[in-house]
């Protein structure tokens, strides 16, 4: 790793897990330098962007955040110039569970801990350190497959109900453009009006054709056949334009892989 010194977060609810873990680590991995232990989604995010790691053991459930939408607003607010962390899931999921992500994870760790294990997610760690060269895409891929691992037993939607004052307001998806979400709310915007309903994104996505809508950030939805072009600024950013509209919309890291030059 050409003298640079690993770096690790630790995100994990129960205190006594996470020091086990870090203890673990230190044994396993000496050189390993954890920069902080934190024990909710949140505080995960910040110190993320603090310390900027090499490597985050996280957690799934935790309170505030779970570990999969923390991961993504980490990742979207990560310094272009930096590489991206190298996510290890610590989970107490049944094995079906863990065998999806071991499908599609960097790694996983089941818990409890069991220091062999670990042994061996440190030996994948370091080796995908020294590689570093599948850039942000190849890091990106687990954490883009376990987001879109929630599939929905019940059918597609056709409208949108959406409720102004005592008015029930009927939105045919066909005039959808975007779904942009918020932190209580998710606006429904068409050519004509903008309505807002209570149904998190993360319900709605589920149910709604991929041929017809493509995620481009943790927050926003767009409809594919009114993509018009993309921008990517000097800063790294990436931003998106829809046919008849002159608002911008921000592409997240997570998902600028999908607009690249053929």
């Amino acid at each position: 790793m050409n003298g640079h010194t690993p770096t690790a977060l630790i995100a994990e609810d129960e205190p006594v897990l996470a020091r086990d873990l870090a203890r673990t680590l230190g044994h396993l991995w000496p050189s390993l330098q954890i920069q902080a232990i934190v024990h909710d989604g949140e505080a995960a995010v910040e110190a993320a962007h603090q310390h900027v790691p090499d490597i985050l053991f996280m957690d799934i459930r935790m309170p505030v955040r779970n570990g999969l939408d923390a991961v993504q607003d980490i990742v979207d607010g990560w310094p272009a110039v930096r590489a991206l962390p190298l996510i290890v899931f610590v989970t107490a999921f049944d094995r079906f569970a863990v065998e999806a992500f071991e499908r599609s994870a960097v790694d996983y760790v089941l818990k409890p801990v069991e220091p062999q294990r670990l042994a061996l997610t440190c030996e994948r760690l370091k080796n995908r350190l020294m590689e570093r060269q599948g850039g942000d895409a190849l890091a990106l891929a687990p954490l883009r497959a376990l987001l879109q691992q929630s599939p929905s037993h019940e059918p597609p939607l056709t409208l949108i109900q959406a409720g102004v004052g005592t008015t029930l307001h009927m939105v045919s998806l066909a005039d959808v453009h975007y779904f942009e979400a918020d932190s209580k709310y998710v606006s429904v915007v068409t050519q004509a009006r903008s309505l807002l309903i209570r149904t998190p994104l993360r319900e709605l996505m589920p149910r709604l054709d991929a041929h017809q809508f493509m995620q481009i950030h943790r927050s926003i939805v767009v409809r594919t056949s009114l993509i018009d072009k993309v921008i990517r600024e000097d800063a790294g950013k990436v931003y998106l334009y829809l046919k008849g509209r002159s608002e911008r919309l921000a592409v997240s890291r997570t998902y600028a892989h999908l607009f690249k030059p053929m």
